[in-house]
């Protein structure tokens, strides 16, 4: 069975119904404050995480089954071949937003992406649930984007940045960021969840979202360091860079880009601290599988 071919919505509802269960167990912020080790991605891993993630990995477990073959790479496990393993990679956020999670603060969610590669570029399927709206958001390579059964279309590109997205926002970085957006953006909004933040870009939700590194490359990246001590102008991606593309999500292969409303950021900043401030209309969807 091709890992590309398998009905992805389908498997990704499953695991939100069984991520459901999971919070419906452990309703209260004591509850949900047991920690269970440390995950590959480094940090204190909830027993919750481990619970949501054996959700996904049960479903990747029936898919490899059927004959499909790829590598899950998860925050908690890290990297773990199925069948014969090979280029294609499944990537799993089970909780991302844990913090607000763990808090019972309803805005976390579900991230999954699916790719052809190890690269942002290679993405063919992306996949958010918002536990706290209960909405979904989802997109595959060259078909656009929908939130639910609807497709996603944003309006024209407005003039200024009126709503900006903040993420990963420790005082430690953010006052330099929000200084930076003082005579920039007209309001911020926290989520607390980077993956729901992100499609709301790519919704036309929000206008941008700063992050703390490039887009396009893992952290830690001896090129991010180095590019995080300067500070560049505005300045438009060149197409054809995974790197490039912070909100770029998913372009069709198939056909030229230049040119096609939604395929990519309207524009990228660098701000001070290494942030990168990324704005977009695209009506696509965005899975930064660095994050």
């Amino acid at each position: 069975m091709d890992v590309f071919s398998a009905d992805w919505p389908g498997i990704c509802r499953r695991v939100v119904a069984a991520q459901r269960q999971v919070f419906a167990a452990s309703r209260s912020s004591e509850e949900r404050t047991v920690y269970d080790g440390v995950g590959e991605g480094g940090d204190r891993t909830l027993v919750i995480d481990r619970l949501c993630e054996d959700a996904v990995f049960a479903e990747l477990e029936g898919l490899a089954a059927q004959g499909a073959s790829f590598v899950a790479v998860s925050e908690e496990r890290g990297e773990v071949a199925f069948g014969s393993g090979g280029e294609a990679r499944v990537v799993i956020d089970p909780i991302d937003g844990s913090l607000n999670a763990r808090r019972t603060i309803p805005s976390h969610s579900l991230s999954i992406a699916v790719a052809s590669g190890p690269t942002m570029a290679d993405v063919e399927f992306g996949f958010v649930h918002d536990f706290g709206a209960d909405e979904e958001f989802s997109a595959r390579r060259g078909e656009g984007a929908r939130t639910g059964e609807g497709e996603i279309r944003v309006a024209a590109e407005a003039g200024r940045l009126e709503v900006v997205g903040l993420e990963s926002a420790a005082p430690k970085w953010a006052g330099s960021v929000l200084a930076e957006l003082a005579d920039k953006a007209y309001r911020l909004r926290v989520v607390g969840s980077i993956a729901i933040t992100a499609t709301y870009v790519a919704a036309g939700r929000f206008d941008a979202m700063p992050a703390r590194l490039p887009f396009g490359r893992c952290r830690g990246h001896p090129a991010d360091r180095a590019r995080g001590r300067r500070r560049r102008r505005l300045r438009r991606p060149r197409a054809g860079r995974g790197a490039a593309r912070p909100l770029g999500a998913l372009p069709d292969r198939r056909r030229p880009q230049r040119g096609r409303p939604g395929d990519g950021p309207r524009r990228t900043a660098r701000l001070s601290g290494g942030s990168t401030l990324a704005v977009t209309d695209s009506p696509k969807l965005v899975k930064n599988v660095c994050s």
